[in-house]
């Protein structure tokens, strides 16, 4: 059993967006690999660096929110700088919705808690936010905020008089940051740009059709069904559509997508009609 390239990875999640008797079809005729076997998708996992730095933020929040120990000892991989998202996962805080009671730590995982800065020994939560001076004291301080009763406690100090600029800043590029509150933060043109470059994604129908490079995106979402089986879905349903209607069973056009698939520097969406258009 081997383990299907990063191209292979790529069309063959589009491929499970048809149905099954058409798909069988164009991978027989196309020369393309069969569905990859579960068991190489999980030693995907265990070799998790290779695509590291290709992992927007929002996918590891994704990826929390399914609130499963095992794969929160995957994630630990991706916030080595982030010690907010460190110290949540190493306390068991729950990031599922409707989730209050603290997960179970992975062994691997405890004792690993990032130091708790001084400041909010001294002031506090909302107090340590406050007397901020620069970005690196905000991350520091932000790495406090870590339940929804923390978020909660720091809209509403924000409501009552603004967070410095670097306290709003650090906040707002957290993937776990409320929508709402980073609204409230700032709407200014490179405060949203800033938001983007952090990896601070709407949800994953945004991941699947307008994240570039096409062979990385479709490659995490081939893992989707282990990695964040609750928020596949939503990726797949936006991505189906365009998907039946320009491949379809269109062999040719399977062909294209699957040599341009490698190379290609524009998003999935541009991937397919590009595809389609050349065949």
């Amino acid at each position: 059993m081997r383990d299907h390239t990063r191209a292979e990875q790529a069309v063959g999640f589009l491929l499970g967006l048809i149905d099954e008797e058409t798909a069988g079809r164009i991978r027989a005729r196309t020369g393309l690999p069969g569905p990859e076997h579960p068991a190489a998708v999980r030693r995907r996992l265990d070799r998790a660096w290779a695509w590291a730095n290709v992992l927007p933020s929002s996918v590891v929040l994704w990826v929390l929110e399914e609130d499963d120990p095992d794969l929160n000892a995957v994630v630990w991989r991706f916030v080595g700088t982030d010690a907010a998202l460190r110290r949540a996962v190493a306390r068991g805080v729950p990031f599922g919705p409707g989730r209050t009671e603290p997960l179970p730590v992975h062994p691997t995982l405890r004792g690993e808690e990032p130091e708790v800065p001084e400041s909010y020994v001294r002031h506090g939560l909302v107090g340590a936010l406050r007397e901020v001076t620069s970005l690196q004291q905000a991350r520091a301080a932000g790495s406090m905020v870590l339940t929804r009763t923390d978020w909660a406690a720091v809209a509403e100090a924000h409501g009552e008089r603004p967070l410095p600029g670097y306290a709003r800043w650090a906040l707002s590029v957290r993937p776990d940051c409320p929508p709402a509150l980073r609204e409230r933060f700032g709407s200014h043109r490179k405060f949203t740009h800033r938001v983007r470059l952090a990896g601070v994604l709407d949800g994953p129908a945004e991941y699947a059709t307008a994240h570039g490079p096409a062979v990385h995106a479709l490659q995490v979402l081939s893992m989707g069904h282990v990695l964040f089986p609750t928020r596949i879905k939503e990726a797949e349903q936006a991505l189906r559509p365009l998907v039946q209607d320009q491949l379809g069973d269109r062999e040719d056009a399977w062909a294209v997508l699957a040599q341009l698939v490698e190379t290609f520097h524009g998003n999935a969406t541009e991937l397919v009609l590009t595809a389609s258009a050349i065949a």
